[in-house]
């Protein structure tokens, strides 16, 4: 089940990564002078392949990546490093598709930030990940702050539902 969930985890990653890196090229190319139609079907391209690839991707990356976690029991201060890094790749995602909506919503009127711009921000979380995984390094615990070492015995912020 693990080869599996790993195989799936890694395929997903490849389209979600692939499909960051095509995208703002795909925005790139939108001409201002071209006609309405040209304009019409380059924008349906770029939303179908943000809604119907790369963001359910994303999802199935995330979903498969958080099984392979607790399936394989991993919890090393890499992999905390790691998440924070998977938040970044997020918030990249959830940018490129205010880029797309941006440029979509305004045609004409808005050009998209530079690709090689977009994909610079890009390559800082997604070679750490690959680092981080490939390299699996040993980190200290002490690095970590306090409050990430030790229980804090706190309440939590709401009432739990009893069934």
């Amino acid at each position: 089940m693990i080869v599996y969930l790993k195989s799936l985890h890694i395929a997903t990653l490849v389209l979600w990564c692939g499909g960051l890196f095509a995208l703002p090229l795909m925005l790139a190319s939108h001409d201002p002078l071209m006609s309405q139609t040209d304009y019409a079907r380059a924008r349906r391209y770029n939303h179908v392949a943000y809604t119907m690839l790369v963001t359910p991707a994303a999802m199935l990356a995330v979903v498969s990546g958080t099984w392979l976690i607790f399936l394989r029991e991993i919890y090393e201060p890499w992999l905390f490093i790691k998440l924070v890094m998977v938040m970044l790749l997020v918030a990249c995602h959830a940018w490129v598709g205010l880029m797309l909506q941006a440029v979509e919503d305004t045609a004409g009127q808005r050009s998209p930030p530079p690709a090689r711009r977009v994909i610079g921000v890009l390559m800082v979380p997604m070679l750490t990940i690959l680092l981080l995984v490939l390299a699996k390094p040993e980190i200290a615990i002490s690095v970590l702050p306090q409050w990430l070492r030790e229980p804090q015995r706190l309440d939590l912020p709401f009432a739990i539902p009893i069934w």
